[in-house]
């Protein structure tokens, strides 16, 4: 492609709504300075978003150790999630391209439709040993954009104590049925069901979709039998009291602070709480979110991809293949994802975290039912759809609207 030509598309693209990936990942808020590109060609830039790590942190250290190992030097900028993703776009137009780009995964699709992101068979990495659920986040257009660093994902915490108390016995929960039975005796036992996030942003369609995508409903659907009863569940939970009315307002981090009371029998939360969960004074246990007829229903995946964008001096691409190369070595990736809360995109690395720690079992197991939010080839098109879907799940749960009207009319805005 000319310059021109990937010039005329990024401007497009750069009218896209990026904020898909804010909130849904839960990585620490910061700011970074976009660094040009030395003219030494032994330097070698990576960009992250990862603010929260400064150069004395482990993560730092093993960039620079991965730039050793490939015979150069690297200068590394980390910017917020949300500002990343624009930074490329923009970096992009300017003939400016990180060499490395470790970017959320939802925008992963954008910015390979833009043009901005060399492919996996143009950069040679192998990912041969990605499993497949979390490499789908990185494909558009039958083409593979990189590949993951780690992975997140949501599942329901439980307080042990407030289970007991209320005569719940957490094995029992396999469904919908058995999980609403639950909420039920805990509320009549004086205590709170379960605690969440619907709010009107991303965040709000991340914690519904384990339970749209339980239900066996599509994104390119919403309006489906099946849909409804998603959001049906969520509605009545409100009804009932088992949910609360503050769920509306909740984003992932408030709605944690009220499983944090003591309080709640469950939480929908993701991977990110484990380092606090701990200091919470009470006993917990992870479950996997239950799909509507029983087995695991899949959650989105959040995490981040590493990518090589498009450079306009093609000699480079074989160093940085390289760099990510050594980023997501098994022996790398085991580290990485314990500083960074997330399982391991391989199971060769997830058997290792397992054995190392058998808290993490139910969050592999969650990971391994997870599917991308740009999966089944949407790309572009879910900012739109997730947009509609935070809305109808708004509508329903105020009292506005039905949940079938809320997904028709959701529906009928995507058309």
């Amino acid at each position: 492609m000319n310059r021109f030509a990937r010039h005329r598309r990024l401007t497009a693209a750069a009218l896209t709504v990026l904020t898909v990936a804010a909130g849904a990942t839960a990585c620490s808020s910061g700011s970074g300075t976009a660094d040009t590109k030395g003219a030494d060609s032994g330097t070698y830039t990576i960009w992250d978003p990862y603010p929260q790590f400064d150069k004395t942190s482990a993560w730092a250290k093993l960039l620079d150790d991965c730039g050793t190992k490939a015979g150069v030097k690297i200068k590394r900028t980390a910017f917020d999630t949300s500002d990343l993703a624009n930074k490329a776009l923009l970096a992009a137009q300017q003939d400016n391209s990180a060499d490395v780009l470790i970017v959320d995964n939802p925008v992963v699709s954008t910015l390979a439709e833009a043009g901005v992101l060399t492919t996996t068979d143009d950069n040679k990495l192998d990912t041969s040993k990605v499993d497949p659920n979390l490499l789908a986040a990185g494909q558009s257009g039958g083409k593979t954009y990189g590949t993951p660093i780690g992975a997140n994902t949501l599942a329901l915490y439980y307080n042990k104590k407030v289970l007991k108390d209320a005569g719940v016995d957490v094995s029992s929960v396999k469904d919908w049925k058995s999980l609403t039975a639950a909420l039920a005796k805990v509320e009549k036992a004086g205590k709170k069901g379960i605690t969440f996030s619907a709010i009107g942003t991303e965040e709000g369609s991340f914690q519904f979709l384990p339970w749209f995508w339980g239900s066996g409903a599509k994104l390119t659907e919403l309006d489906s039998p099946e849909g409804a009863s998603a959001l049906k569940l969520w509605t009545d939970w409100l009804k009932e009291g088992y949910a609360p009315n503050s769920v509306l307002n909740n984003t992932q981090t408030t709605s944690w602070q009220e499983f944090a009371s003591g309080d709640y029998a469950f939480a929908e939360n993701g991977t990110w709480q484990l380092a606090g969960v701990k200091k919470l004074g009470f006993d917990y246990g992870v479950l996997p979110i239950p799909g509507a007829s029983g087995g695991n229903a899949a959650a989105p995946t959040g995490g981040e991809f590493v990518t090589v964008p498009v450079q306009g001096d093609t000699g480079r691409y074989a160093t940085s293949q390289k760099l990510v190369s050594c980023l997501t070595s098994s022996e790398n990736l085991y580290d990485t994802d314990a500083t960074l809360s997330y399982v391991a995109p391989t199971s060769e690395v997830q058997d290792k975290q397992v054995a190392a720690n058998a808290e993490l079992k139910p969050w592999v197991d969650a990971v391994k039912a997870a599917k991308g939010r740009t999966s089944d080839d949407l790309g572009t098109k879910y900012p739109k759809i997730s947009e509609q879907l935070w809305k109808a799940v708004q509508s329903a749960l105020s009292g506005s609207k039905s949940p079938e009207d809320a997904l028709t009319a959701a529906q009928d805005a995507v058309k």
